[in-house]
């Protein structure tokens, strides 16, 4: 009994309490934060299909790109350079093949770029009026008359009237890949385009601010419909004045894989 009572008076029971309430306290706050962490990794993953030309430092950080790895990306895409694949995108920002592996499933490159094909097979449409020459001089496609474009195998009044009117409804052509747009103009046809016609001089086009244009007039452009004219007006007026078509890419129903051509088009 005597010795109870000395244990009872020497031994301060309130603080092995205390120490065990304080310790529960801890690990249910480790476990909070490890539940945390658990779902900030699978925030990362999270991703819907973007094309990897246009990741920006917090993208790239998103997606576990080192600083330096962003950069060289950056900088060829000052270049006016675009990745056009996988393989490609980790040639420019030497990524490891581990990170390639994880991201390149989201990856989403134009479909001019996926659906390209092997021209070796195709027949060749070129007139006998060009074979004759020994030498191609091709001519600006912006100053072609449709009986220049005539002389196309594949090309007809109908589709030469297409073509021209296209290029009224743009202010010009800024890239020959516009010409995939042309509705009934086959890839064969495009092919033969090419040989014979190219961009010599960006047209001077009549440029759309993008931070003032009303709603008609985004509407009226050939690559904005109403809907996403519509969306780009609530975006502005949510968020300020786009400063380059990165941010524009971030409006809903935006045609990502055309923005290098739609960039040209606009002013910021």
């Amino acid at each position: 009994m005597i010795i109870l009572q000395l244990v009872f008076f020497f031994v301060d029971f309130n603080l092995i309490v205390n120490n065990t309430t304080e310790k529960q306290q801890w690990l249910s706050f480790q476990t909070e934060v490890d539940s945390l962490k658990l779902t900030h990794g699978d925030e990362r993953l999270n991703f819907h299909p973007f094309n990897p030309n246009f990741i920006s430092d917090y993208k790239g950080y998103k997606l576990g790109m080192s600083v330096e790895e962003i950069d060289r990306l950056l900088a060829f895409r000052k270049q006016n350079k675009y990745v056009n694949s996988a393989k490609e995108f980790q040639t420019v920002t030497k990524v490891s093949d581990s990170l390639l592996a994880k991201i390149a499933p989201y990856f989403k490159f134009p479909d001019w770029v996926n659906n390209r094909k092997d021209i070796s097979h195709f027949k060749d449409f070129s007139n006998s009026v060009f074979a004759n020459k020994e030498k191609i001089v091709q001519v600006d496609i912006n100053q072609a008359t449709q009986q220049d474009l005539i002389k196309i195998n594949g090309i007809g009044e109908a589709i030469s009237l297409r073509i021209l009117t296209q290029k009224e409804k743009l202010g010009g052509f800024v890239s020959m890949e516009q010409l995939n747009e042309v509705w009934g103009l086959s890839p064969e046809v495009v092919l033969s385009l090419n040989k014979y016609f190219t961009i010599i001089k960006l047209p001077t086009i009549h440029k759309i601010d993008i931070n003032n244009a009303t709603l008609k007039e985004l509407s009226q452009f050939f690559y904005f419909k109403q809907g996403l004219a519509r969306q780009i007006v609530k975006y502005r007026s949510m968020y300020g004045d786009f400063k380059n078509i990165e941010d524009l890419i971030k409006v809903s129903g935006f045609p990502v894989n055309k923005a290098n051509i739609i960039n040209l088009y606009l002013s910021f």
